[in-house]
């Protein structure tokens, strides 16, 4: 049942993508298409290989970059561009090219925050992304490296660096696919039912 539901998403999330591509054809300064395009990529990196999740992520940064030059103001792509970043830092093994990711995410997700106060999503990826800064990004969130403590103490930080990374990929997950399924289901909307004639 599993498996039904990933190659479900995946064929979901790849008819986006061709959507959205097939839609920049036509109109290329259409930032709601481009910010439904990056997601998709976004939620398709997840069933790639890590080099290939790069360049989908990457690609997704690219669009997303795209839809802010058409609207500098559309919160909803730069709180996407603050997953495509993380999730290129989780991807990243080395921890001072990570961190820069990460910065640029907690950028992302203050600057979203600021434009939409109000919105819960927002506030969690901030939230999120404030905790990473704090505890920092690979060694609270991949494993904690080796070190002279006790192994009890490794263990409760192996469990905590676990439960975080577990906490940023669901809501970077949840979110990316909540964002692409409304884009998508916007862009599929039936057209308006005509009066009748009396």
């Amino acid at each position: 049942m599993d498996m039904q539901s990933d190659f479900d998403r995946l064929l979901f999330f790849e008819h986006a993508r061709k959507t959205a591509e097939t839609t920049y054809a036509t109109d290329p300064l259409d930032a709601e298409n481009l910010t439904r395009w990056a997601g998709a990529l976004l939620e398709l990196s997840q069933f790639q290989s890590v080099s290939e999740s790069k360049k989908m992520i990457s690609d997704a940064i690219s669009k997303l970059e795209e839809a802010l030059e058409v609207n500098p103001q559309k919160h909803d792509a730069i709180w996407c561009l603050g997953n495509a970043y993380t999730s290129h830092g989780f991807l990243n093994p080395d921890e001072d090219e990570a961190k820069i990711f990460f910065d640029k995410a907690a950028q992302c997700f203050q600057q979203a925050v600021d434009a939409d106060p109000e919105n819960e999503l927002y506030q969690k990826s901030f939230e999120v992304s404030s905790k990473i800064h704090k505890q920092g990004p690979l060694q609270q969130a991949m494993g904690p490296g080796p070190s002279t403590t006790t192994s009890s103490t490794k263990g409760a930080k192996k469990k905590k660096s676990s439960d975080l990374k577990y906490d940023v990929f669901g809501w970077v997950i949840l979110a990316v696919g909540l964002v692409a399924w409304i884009g998508f289901a916007k862009s599929n909307m039936p057209p308006p039912a005509h009066p009748l004639p009396r």
